[in-house]
């Protein structure tokens, strides 16, 4: 899926403008708030996130026909609930950036019931082969009232199984299943119920809603970079401390190598 395309930035002339023409191009204006779309889908079981698919496989093509719009975001193929389409470049950076950290909200059947230890090592953060998880909110749920899932999942006798709500603001691949497997408990169905207070309130498989320009979130600005702290090496002084109170020879321990009393040695003791 390819990116909305960024804002341009009108750049003035340097050169005069001849008669009756101007040599400004006129930039793409900010997007109004009336002009941005986001559409709330709840995606089918077994749709792809994507508008085409060269082997014929359902895609969201199926569901949606607004056009000039694209996924904030993604969800498996195999998974459920809601995803974000939205035609707004900025918007739909802020909602799938990893910096900005929005939760993500799952629905998740597992096979077993999970321990308390197992799920305080969900909320703690679990080791993953793509490294440490970022701490979550797990908790055992009531079943909830969902629509059947065509095929219907297999479920072995004498196991039983349980829902789970997840909490994350990361969106690692098949993290929520990655995790459920590295507790011991396998994920059996995953729908994803809600983006940040967004949520898939009303609406069935494969239905979509567009949000009302006043129910849009507010497209934040990029958060500048961090500088990078400048590592400048220490210098010696022969004055003592700095009005701060730190001393410079800390870091040394007792041997005082490095003291900043170097310069001013006491001496030699007569025998």
């Amino acid at each position: 899926m390819k990116p909305s395309r960024p804002l341009l930035s009108p750049r003035p002339s340097s050169r005069p403008a001849a008669p009756g023409r101007s040599d400004v191009k006129t930039a793409r204006q900010p997007m109004a708030a009336q002009e941005r779309k986001l559409l709330l889908l709840n995606k089918p079981y077994m749709v792809l996130c994507q508008f085409t698919d060269e082997a014929g496989r359902e895609t969201l093509k199926d569901h949606v026909t607004e056009p000039g719009i694209y996924a904030a975001g993604r969800l498996d193929r195999d998974s459920e609930g809601l995803l974000l389409l939205t035609n707004d470049g900025k918007l739909q950076a802020q909602l799938t950036q990893p910096g900005e950290k929005t939760p993500k909200t799952y629905w998740v059947q597992v096979e077993g019931i999970p321990s308390e230890e197992a799920l305080a090592a969900l909320r703690a953060g679990v080791a993953l082969n793509d490294g440490m998880t970022l701490p979550a909110e797990a908790r055992i749920m009531a079943e909830p009232e969902v629509w059947p899932r065509n095929p219907p999942i297999r479920e072995r006798q004498a196991i039983p199984t349980c829902w789970l709500e997840i909490k994350i603001v990361e969106g690692r691949n098949r993290q929520v299943r990655r995790m459920t497997a590295h507790i011991g408990h396998p994920t059996l169905r995953l729908i994803r119920y809600a983006i940040g207070t967004l949520t898939l309130d009303g609406l069935t498989p494969g239905q979509s809603r567009e949000l009302a320009s006043s129910e849009i979130p507010v497209a934040r600005p990029p958060r500048p970079a961090r500088a990078a702290p400048s590592r400048v090496p220490a210098t010696t002084s022969a004055k003592g401390p700095s009005r701060s109170g730190a001393s410079d020879n800390t870091s040394q321990g007792a041997s005082g190598k490095g003291s900043g009393r170097a310069s001013a040695r006491r001496p030699a003791r007569k025998i």
